[in-house]
Order: C-alpha cells, then sequence, then structure tokens
C-alpha cells in the first residue's frame, strides 16, 4: 500500500496546540502525551538507525517510531508480529466472528469510566459465551475465543463494541472429545444477547453499590440511588446488540480476517482525504444505507476531538483470550485440542516483518543507532514541528 499524502500528524501539528489551549480543561494528561507522540513519530526528534542490506550493501537512514498504540503509523509491525505468534494457535475448524456492542444511551457514562466500564464489558460478553457454550441445550462445550475491543464508528463517533474470534465448536465438559457446533450458527444471537443484557446491568449495578462509578455534569444526577435504578430500567428494556457472522473457513482467512481487526486504531491515515480551510475530509462506510462508501467534513478540532475519545486508559489490555485461550491454559487445551481433530502439523507461522532494500529487495539490518543530535536535531519537538518521516523497520 502506498504511503498516503495526508496523515493525522499533519493535523495535529497544524491545529493541535490550539485545540489543547481550548480543551484542556475538558482533556487529561494522557491525551497530550498521544498527540506529542503521534506528532514525534518518525521523525528526527525520536532519533533513529541506520539501515544496510545484507545482500547489497545499501544503506538508508529511518527515524524511530514512537511505538503509542493510538499512533495511526505504528501498528503494522505490531500487528504483523501479533499475527505469526497466533497462527501456530489455529485450529483446522471453522470460525465465527461475534461482535458484543454496548447501546447509545451508556456511551456518556462509559466515557467517563473507561477503565471500569470496557473491562466490564469484556466480562460480562465473555461470560456469557462461556456460560451458553456450557449450556447442554446450546453446544455442551467448553469453548475458547479471542477479543478485541474497539470504541468506534466510522463516523469516529464514541460506539464501544468487542469483536470475538471463536472456533465452531469446543472440547467435551470431560475433555474426551471435540464437539462441533451448527454449520449455520455457533449460539443463538437472541439468547446472547438477553444474557448479555442482564450480566452487564448486574455489573454495573455492583459498581454502583460500591460507590466505584463516576459522574460529571449532565450526568450528575444519576448519582441519586433512584434515578440510577430508573436508568437501569431503562436499559432492561432495550434490545441490546450481538452480531454473528457466517463462519469462515481456513486458517489463512483467520488470519486476514484478525488482520482488519487487531492493532487498530480510531482512523488509519489512508482514510484522510484533504485537509482544507480547518476543515478534514475523510472516508467513511454508511452501515445504515448499505454500507455505502461516503466523505464526511468535520472541522479539524471536531476531528481531534473524536480522535481523543478513543484513547484508552494506560495498561487496558484491547486484545483478551477467554476459555480454552486462557494464557493460563492455551498450551495444554490447544494440544489436547489438536488431538482429538487429528491435527498432525501446526500452521506455518509467518515470517516475522522487516524492512527490504528498495534497490535488491534484500533485508535490511540496523548497522547503527543514530541520536536526535546526529540527526541535526537541535530542539525539544512541540505540536507545531515541521514533519519529517522515513519508514521505519522498528
Amino acid at each position: 500500500m502506498s504511503r498516503p499524502t495526508l496523515e493525522v500528524a499533519d493535523i495535529v501539528r497544524r491545529t493541535g496546540n490550539r485545540f489543547w489551549e481550548q480543551q484542556q480543561s475538558h482533556l487529561a494528561w494522557p491525551h497530550r502525551k498521544v498527540l506529542d507522540a503521534i506528532v514525534r513519530c518518525r521523525t528526527a526528534a525520536l532519533g533513529g538507525h541506520r539501515d544496510q542490506c545484507v545482500r547489497c550493501g545499501h544503506q538508508a537512514i529511518s527515524f524511530n517510531s514512537c511505538r503509542n498504540r493510538h499512533c495511526p503509523k505504528c501498528q503494522g509491525n505490531a500487528r504483523a508480529k501479533w499475527l505469526a505468534a497466533r497462527s501456530a494457535e489455529l485450529l483446522p475448524v471453522p470460525y465465527f466472528h461475534i461482535v458484543f456492542t454496548l447501546p447509545h444511551s451508556l456511551s456518556a457514562l462509559v466515557l467517563q469510566n473507561k477503565r471500569l466500564l470496557y473491562d466490564l464489558l469484556y466480562r460480562s460478553s465473555a461470560a456469557t459465551m462461556l456460560e451458553l457454550g456450557r449450556d447442554p441445550k446450546h453446544l455442551g462445550a467448553d469453548i475458547g475465543f479471542l477479543g478485541v475491543l474497539h470504541t468506534w464508528g466510522q463516523n469516529l463517533e464514541h460506539h464501544p463494541h468487542v469483536h470475538y474470534i471463536v472456533p465452531a465448536g469446543g472440547l467435551a465438559l470431560d475433555g474426551s472429545r471435540w464437539i462441533d457446533s451448527s454449520c449455520r450458527f455457533f449460539l443463538p444471537v437472541k439468547a446472547l444477547s438477553r444474557r448479555f443484557r442482564r450480566s452487564f446491568r448486574a455489573g454495573l449495578g455492583e459498581l454502583f453499590e460500591h460507590n466505584r462509578l463516576q459522574f460529571h455534569g449532565s450526568l450528575q444526577q444519576l448519582a441519586l440511588p433512584a434515578a440510577f435504578s430508573h436508568f437501569l430500567s431503562e436499559l432492561g428494556q432495550k434490545d441490546w446488540v450481538v452480531y454473528a457472522k457466517p463462519p469462515f473457513g481456513g486458517a489463512e482467512h483467520v488470519l486476514n480476517y484478525l488482520a482488519r481487526y487487531t492493532h487498530r486504531v480510531a482512523i488509519s491515515n489512508h482514510r484522510l482525504v484533504a485537509f482544507e480551510s480547518d476543515r478534514v475530509f475523510f472516508r467513511w462506510r454508511d452501515y445504515a444505507h448499505g454500507g455505502k462508501q461516503k466523505v464526511m467534513t468535520i472541522s479539524a478540532h471536531e476531528f481531534l476531538r473524536r480522535f481523543l475519545l478513543h484513547v484508552l486508559p494506560g495498561g487496558l489490555v484491547r486484545i483478551r483470550h477467554f476459555g480454552l485461550f486462557a494464557n493460563r491454559r492455551r498450551s495444554a487445551a490447544l494440544e489436547r485440542c489438536r488431538a482429538l481433530l487429528g491435527m498432525t502439523a501446526r500452521v506455518d507461522q509467518p515470517e516475522p516483518p522487516s524492512l527490504r532494500c528498495p534497490a535488491c529487495s534484500g533485508i535490511m539490518l540496523v548497522v547503527e543507532r543514530l541520536t536526535r543530535s546526529q540527526l541535526y536535531f537541535r530542539a525539544s519537538p512541540t505540536l507545531s514541528q515541521p514533519r519529517r518521516s522515513a519508514d521505519d523497520s522498528s
């Protein structure tokens, strides 16, 4: 894929300081940290390295990346390395894709309690899958799956949901055999939706009882027990969306699918169309009208506001494994599943990503680390520093 002509970093450089001055009372230091990281990414401010081709000796200088998980330029290598590690864990069965979404009426509360409620979203949706999977009326098996948290919609507004990738089946509760799920669906969506709603509401009520929730601004009235009880009651009357896509098969298809959902940020640089007259133009898909691709136009400050909605609390894990694939039991469970499925060899792991020589396509290796001063950068950068970028091999 060709390098984009416009980047989020360009927008931050030109309007980030003004945006911060106007909005800092509503923002926190982690937001500023993300903006600074995006601006500094792959510039001389972070130093660099000299690479040399092992085949032809060609040399090139690359700037270091910021490695911030919210930076649009820093996710490609991390994704490739993660997928390489996950490829050996795939089973020779079809896989389902299931999405749990929180209702829009919860959005404001979630934004004020990100760490607690994103964690609750994970715990309640995963528990729902595990309980229904073990239920003899459905699959009657011990299942395993991985989840990826996304907090955005195509228009960059807040839209918290979890994508789960799950094999079509599971281990019998006594571990004696592999139980295949239906070829048409994994678990009934309506049952998933009802149990998910019940589990999340129960967890929300428990957090309120222990005074762990924060209520600011227009939500202050919810701090009253009667008002919060009414809020929970209204949530119970809504249909909570759980979406299950048809199964897709084969390890290659699963890896390609995972690559679309892991290590993503709210918007990629390739979706940006233009930045003119302090307005940002970007491509988005309108799923309410058949998934048509459109171009949205918003002010630069509104673009940055929406982008920063999706900054996660430090240490919050976006990709999690559950059931058979939980870290404490994954190796043993996978070996048992492979044996029962007659899997004689693991899926070949893709090669880890590496920088390729532009002259002969040989592998480029780092031969020298360069400091900021060696790259003739004389001052600490701010949001308004000019852009300098190069391909990054880290």
